[in-house]
C-alpha cells in the first residue's frame, strides 16, 4: 500500500484486500452455522447465546437467514439424547417455524427440565432413606422370626407352644384356655367399670 501513488489506487486496493477478507469470514462463518452442534455439558442458555452471537457475526457480514432456517439449525444443533422428544414435539402439525417461538420454547422446556431433575433428586434422595429404614426394620424382623423359628424346632413334636407340656397342643392346652378366659374377665370388669365411671 506504501507504493500506491493516488487516492483513487489505494483505495481500489483497500477494498479488494477487505473484500476477500470479508468473502473469506462469511464462507468460514457459514460454515460454523452449518456445523454448528451443542457441546456437553453447555446449559441451553449458553448454547443459545453462542448461537445469538454467531449470528450476529453473520448479519455483520450481510449473510441473511430466513427465520424458519434460523429456527431448524437451532432444534438440529441440540443434543438427540436430551432433546429429541421436545424438537419432534415442536415440529410435528406445523406449517412454519419461527426462531422466537422456537427459542421461548426451549427456554420454557430447560426450566421445567431443570426443575425435574432437582425435585426428582430430593426424591430418591428420601427414597433412599426410607428404604434404609425399611431394611433395618426388616433385619430386626428377620432375627425376630428366626429366634422363634429355632424355639419352635427345640419343641418336640407333640409339646405344647404354650406351657411346654408334652401330649398336648397349644389349642388343648387348659392353660391357655384359662389364660383367654382370665383376659376375657379382666376386659369385662374393665367396661363395667368405665360405664359406671360414665354413669356417674
Amino acid at each position: 500500500m506504501l507504493n500506491e501513488t493516488s487516492a483513487r489506487q489505494l483505495w481500489e486496493t483497500l477494498e479488494k484486500k477487505y473484500l476477500m477478507k470479508s468473502i473469506e469470514s462469511r464462507l468460514q462463518l457459514k460454515r460454523r452455522l452449518y456445523r454448528f452442534q451443542m457441546k456437553k455439558g453447555l446449559s441451553a442458555d449458553e448454547h443459545m447465546n453462542n448461537y445469538t452471537k454467531l449470528f450476529t457475526d453473520l448479519v455483520n457480514v450481510d449473510v441473511k437467514i430466513d427465520e424458519e432456517d434460523k429456527a431448524m439449525i437451532l432444534l438440529n444443533s441440540l443434543s438427540d439424547e436430551e432433546y429429541e422428544t421436545f424438537t419432534l414435539t415442536l415440529i410435528n402439525d406445523r406449517q412454519t417455524l419461527n426462531y422466537n417461538e422456537v427459542s421461548a420454547a426451549l427456554v420454557n422446556y430447560e426450566l421445567r427440565r431443570q426443575d425435574s431433575l432437582s425435585s426428582h433428586g430430593s426424591t430418591s434422595t428420601e427414597a433412599l432413606a426410607v428404604r434404609d429404614k425399611g431394611s433395618n426394620r426388616k433385619g430386626k424382623g428377620d432375627c425376630e422370626r428366626s429366634k422363634s423359628r429355632s424355639s419352635f424346632r427345640d419343641l418336640k413334636k407333640n409339646q405344647c407352644t404354650f406351657c411346654e407340656g408334652l401330649g398336648h397342643w397349644k389349642v388343648d392346652c387348659s392353660k391357655a384356655k384359662g389364660n383367654k378366659k382370665e383376659s376375657k374377665t379382666e376386659a369385662n370388669h374393665a367396661r363395667v367399670v368405665n360405664t359406671h365411671a360414665s354413669t356417674s
